[in-house]
């Protein structure tokens, strides 16, 4: 993901690049070849020459040329760098999860608040165009009636602490948070929530699916994690079932199309714009404005975060309903 957000970055002409961070000689000559991941395309070669190379965040922290950070780390470090950054007086943005407890969230929010720093997390499901084209397309749709959101991919080969619950939180953290966010920002925090799935992470399985009960009769049902490793394709979707019509994604081939009551169809438009690339660009134009992230908030990220540790725990309880108070 460190990868990806520099490709991003050198494509946002009004900050600049001033440093990076990396333990490996290797990367720190610029070489990301042998990268792997989901996403993001193949690892390349880039020029850090004329920038800070450190090896260690405290070395960087100390540059006065750096204003904000973007925090690309396994996600139990998420917490100690990001109070650090913080607390030397740089914003922060964090890729998701947040942590991997609320407590932790709430101390990461009280630490942005006493620094006077903006935090985001990078949620970049909510730049993302297909997204982008659920979240605008409901407000016209009346009520919303069913929801259903899935995303799924190989158990990870590529990083060992991935596989290490403590570490990562599983497959559910890596990716089904992702989705659990779009509930979060679409329809809110439900009343109650059930779950079923197998988890074996040393096999590369950790799989749930989960009912999200709303006050009002929907229910959202949130589906995925990883199979088993190296061979299974990423793919991610949505449909979702309201009053004027039903809104249908998927990365495998189904551009976002509105099927309207009337009976007709409507291929949604789509932003030209990379959702990587329009995060950190939406971070860095609040940091500069000093002002905390209203489109990705980092309130709603720590929700997400109680909401996923919640479905986790249902998931032990094989579909018994779990009231939601988070």
């Amino acid at each position: 993901m460190g990868m990806v957000h520099l490709k991003a970055i050198r494509n946002i002409a009004r900050h600049q690049l001033t440093a990076v961070v990396s333990a490996s000689p290797e990367k720190l000559e610029g070489d990301l070849s042998n990268i792997a991941g989901n996403l993001g395309g193949p690892g390349e070669k880039m020029d850090f020459s004329g920038i800070g190379r450190y090896t260690s965040v405290e070395q960087c922290l100390a540059d006065p040329n750096v204003d904000a950070v973007d925090l690309c780390l396994p996600t139990h470090l998420h917490v100690p760098t990001t109070i650090a950054a913080l607390r030397a007086g740089k914003h922060v943005l964090v890729e998701k999860p947040m942590a991997l407890t609320g407590e932790q969230c709430d101390l990461l929010l009280e630490e942005a608040q006493k620094a006077g720093r903006t935090l985001m997390v990078a949620q970049v499901l909510r730049f993302f165009p297909a997204y982008l084209a659920l979240r605008d397309t409901l407000p016209r749709l009346g009520s919303v009636r069913s929801a259903f959101l899935r995303r799924r991919c190989a158990g990870p080969a590529w990083a060992k602490w991935l596989v290490s619950k403590e570490q990562s939180g599983g497959g559910i953290f890596d990716l089904v948070i992702h989705d659990v966010d779009q509930c979060v920002q679409n329809f809110g925090v439900p009343e109650y929530v059930s779950s079923t799935g197998y988890e074996n992470l040393a096999a590369g399985i950790d799989v749930m699916e989960s009912q999200l009960y709303y006050g009002n009769g929907m229910v959202a049902t949130v589906t995925g994690g990883w199979h088993h490793p190296k061979s299974y394709p990423f793919s991610m979707e949505y449909t979702v079932v309201a009053d004027q019509g039903t809104v249908e994604y998927s990365s495998a081939g189904r551009e976002p199309t509105l099927y309207r009551a009337d009976g007709e169809k409507e291929v949604l438009p789509l932003v030209d714009i990379d959702g990587y690339q329009a995060e950190i660009e939406y971070f860095l134009d609040c940091a500069e404005a000093g002002k905390e992230p209203e489109i990705c908030s980092p309130k709603e990220s720590a929700q997400a975060v109680r909401l996923t540790n919640l479905m986790a725990e249902a998931r032990s309880k094989n579909g018994e309903k779990v009231r939601c108070q988070i």
